[in-house]
């Protein structure tokens, strides 16, 4: 197994072999890199060549180095890796090859990125297209896995009765002594063995399971002490006589475990053979512009699918926004939605975001409202419930916005399921047109947080829909609990409610210009309390106290924290009368 990394400049000197069969231009200074993250099978090695993604690398000092220290051009071959990192790149490539697969045959996604190549051949029933070679060694692998069971029960038959003495032959063949009025035969006859073509079949499959372990690194996990075929006698084998010997016995099975096992061997030696002796024909899938996969594997997991009350990812002004999905409002609970707008940053370790970014990501949020109020401008309501703009304040509804960027986990752990702030320079951003004024239309907030890599890509790998379900509400929550945890730090939030008598309609429209802003009705159930946010400081200090002073002659007035005690808070001022 050789290893390339994604878009790394190497000294083509250096990998002229291992880029054998791959379109991979050299620049006027001798350089290359590689476009595309995958696997292909190279005819020259006669070897698996994975193109790994380029977040393995990180910048230290000026250098990029995989994990850190590691040049790329050093570790081709593995030979540089300890046992640990070795074990790591084998089933990392493995996942990377499965998510591919995935996304490939998810039909909503552009397949037009993906390159693949099949090996035609010929069969009875006409001409075919097989699987490529490592989605055969990883259906081995899996039925290994998978059917435990299967082998045991095997085992148990075919050892079932060997030792039992077969008395008729012995009575015919044996003579008998008698001692004490007993016979006693000396050499009494067993059942003789016969060949089992059940244990011919294992054998094969154990010993190709010992042949890609030993070749390509994948894990054995051989539970039978059979002896089992090696060396020149497997190269037999894989030259034609396994595809052969395979055809003798065929007609020998009647389970279906039996028969899907015979496949899988028979198929790993008729793709084998073709590999090995034609020389033109090439295995690979490759997937150009690993980025657009990132962003559909973090839409996948995270998303919502269509998009909420008809929107489009690509946006009136031309600009692609790559997750859009509803989830609990920040204030208001789980009672009430609003939406949540996403970018996915698919970059080396460390890598900070450019301005442009930012700012493209401000103009996601801008869209989205307009979106909104537009629906209602319209005279209809929006299937979600969403409703950004508030007509008795004026004041809007925060809309979380975020950037997720792919992080490695330094233990080369897939369990990490957490979603952190990254730890880059920056994690929050936020554009302001007034200050103190949570509730307006051009306060917009911006979050960067940091997912495993590893976890999400074998999640989405999987393709387990009850786990990815499971996993979207778990992010979505930590979406929100994160995004409440800064305000909270930032702005002083209550609850307030007309005192009996007082119009607060009336009231709002009279203080309209001082109280813009700075209120929301965040309730479709509960329309006479409305959210104040003021924001924390000492800039703010004696315009806040002035305004509260102000408000609690014309309205209870409750302080709550968003991550913390809303409903209790809630409950207590909606009893409130005097």
């Amino acid at each position: 197994m050789r290893i390339l990394i994604e878009e790394y400049q190497y000294d083509v000197s250096k990998v002229r072999d291992i880029l054998y069969g791959i379109d991979a231009l050299e620049n006027m200074e001798g350089r290359v890199s590689i476009h595309y993250v995958g696997y292909y099978y190279n005819m020259l090695l006669k070897d698996c060549v994975f193109i790994l993604p380029k977040v393995l690398l990180k910048d230290v000092d000026g250098q990029e180095l995989v994990f850190g220290k590691y040049k790329p051009e050093d570790i081709a071959n593995l030979d540089t890796f300890d046992s640990k990192e070795r074990s790591f790149l084998y089933k990392f490539a493995v996942w990377i090859y499965r998510a591919i697969v995935v996304y490939k045959n998810d039909r909503r996604n552009d397949t037009r990125i993906v390159c693949q190549s099949y090996i035609a051949q010929m069969c009875h029933r006409g001409r075919r297209q097989s699987n490529t070679y490592l989605d055969i060694l990883l259906s081995l692998i899996q039925f290994n896995q998978d059917n435990q069971s299967f082998f045991f029960f095997i085992i148990k038959n075919l050892h079932s009765g060997l030792n039992k003495i077969n008395w008729q032959r012995t009575i015919a063949t044996q003579t008998a002594i008698i001692q004490n009025e007993q016979a006693v035969y000396l050499n009494p006859v067993n059942k003789r063995r016969q060949i089992n073509f059940d244990e011919e079949l294992l054998i094969i499959f154990f010993s190709i399971l010992n042949y890609i372990g030993d070749t390509y690194g994948f894990p054995k996990d051989i539970c039978c002490q059979f002896q089992l075929i090696t060396g020149k006698r497997f190269d037999t084998y894989l030259n034609g006589f396994g595809k052969t010997r395979l055809r003798q016995i065929k007609y020998k099975y009647f389970s279906d475990k039996a028969l899907q096992l015979w496949h899988l061997c028979y198929n790993f030696f008729d793709e084998a053979q073709q590999v090995m002796v034609a020389t033109e024909q090439r295995d690979y899938l490759l997937v150009k512009n690993f980025y657009v996969v990132f962003e559909a594997i973090i839409d996948e997991l995270i998303g919502d699918n269509p998009l909420p009350d008809g929107m489009e990812k690509q946006q009136e002004d031309g600009k692609i926004v790559d997750h859009l999905f509803t989830s609990q409002s920040l204030i208001a609970g789980e009672n009430e939605q609003t939406y949540y707008i996403g970018d996915s940053k698919y970059y080396k370790i460390g890598h900070e975001l450019g301005s442009q970014s930012i700012y493209k990501q401000y103009t996601y949020a801008r869209n989205v409202i307009q979106w909104n109020i537009d629906i209602f401008s319209n005279g209809d309501k929006p299937s979600s419930g969403v409703r950004l703009r508030d007509d008795v304040t004026e004041g809007y509804n925060i809309l979380p916005n975020f950037f997720i960027s792919a992080k490695l986990n330094e233990m080369f752990s897939y369990d990490d399921d957490n979603i952190e702030k990254t730890d880059r320079k920056r994690n929050r951003h936020k554009r302001v047109q007034f200050d103190n004024r949570l509730f307006d239309r051009d306060t917009l907030l911006l979050s960067h947080y940091d997912v495993n890599f590893l976890y999400v890509l074998s999640l989405y790998a999987r393709d387990n829909q009850s786990q990815k379900t499971a996993w979207k509400m778990k992010v979505r929550q930590c979406f929100c609990k994160e995004i409440q945890k800064w305000l909270d730090e930032d702005y002083d939030f209550y609850f307030i409610k007309a005192k009996t008598g007082v119009d607060d309609k009336e009231y709002f429209k009279t203080h309209f210009q001082q109280l813009l802003g700075k209120f929301y009705a965040p309730f479709e159930q509960y329309k006479d309390i409305y959210s104040l946010a003021l924001e924390k400081g000492e800039k703010y200090q004696q315009e806040n106290k002035l305004l509260l002073n102000q408000l609690k002659d014309y309205f209870f007035v409750e302080k709550f924290k968003l991550e913390k005690d809303q409903q209790d808070v809630l409950v207590r001022i909606r009893t409130q009368t005097h």
